[in-house]
């Protein structure tokens, strides 16, 4: 199982900083929720073990947010050194997909959808947000295609 700092670091190498891509705590926070509910509803098993929060700004995994606070709102750079080869073939498909579905958003835009969502609605802020929670609202962004589950999230197929 991956740590929240691995799916974190991997986010973090898809920056284009020629192209002006930025990643603030905020923006990592939606990045890290949304491959962990993604994961939880195509595996039935949490992608790593770190709890995730409802917080005022929405889902928030606290290790995670204290590791990258010294940024504040500014861009996070990327790692140095990451060893790509803790990432199996499916995971880093599902962590790029989620990149390139929810990437191109803003943190504030990213923080919106999420408080549009059950798994935010339905926890109390400071509370952990549950598997379940995570598991039964994922779920429903998946559409079958034959053997093949995808992931629906409104603006593309993943």
């Amino acid at each position: 199982m991956l740590s929240c700092y691995d799916v974190a670091n991997y986010f973090l190498t898809l920056i284009d900083e020629e192209a002006g891509d930025l990643i603030s705590n905020l923006k990592l926070q939606k990045l890290v929720y949304y491959a962990q509910g993604f994961h939880i509803a195509l595996y039935d098993r949490q992608l790593f073990p770190e709890p995730i929060e409802a917080w005022i700004h929405g889902p928030v995994v606290p290790a995670l947010f204290h590791f990258y606070k010294r940024y504040g709102a500014g861009a996070i750079p990327p790692p140095g050194e990451v060893d790509f080869s803790v990432y199996d073939p499916p995971t880093r498909e599902l962590l790029d997909e989620v990149y390139s579905v929810f990437g191109q958003f803003s943190a504030w835009k990213l923080r919106n959808l999420t408080h549009e969502e059950p798994p935010w609605q339905n926890t109390p802020i400071g509370e952990e947000i549950s598997v379940e929670a995570l598991r039964d609202y994922f779920n429903t962004q998946l559409v079958n295609h034959g053997k093949n589950q995808v992931v629906h999230v409104g603006w593309k197929s993943v």
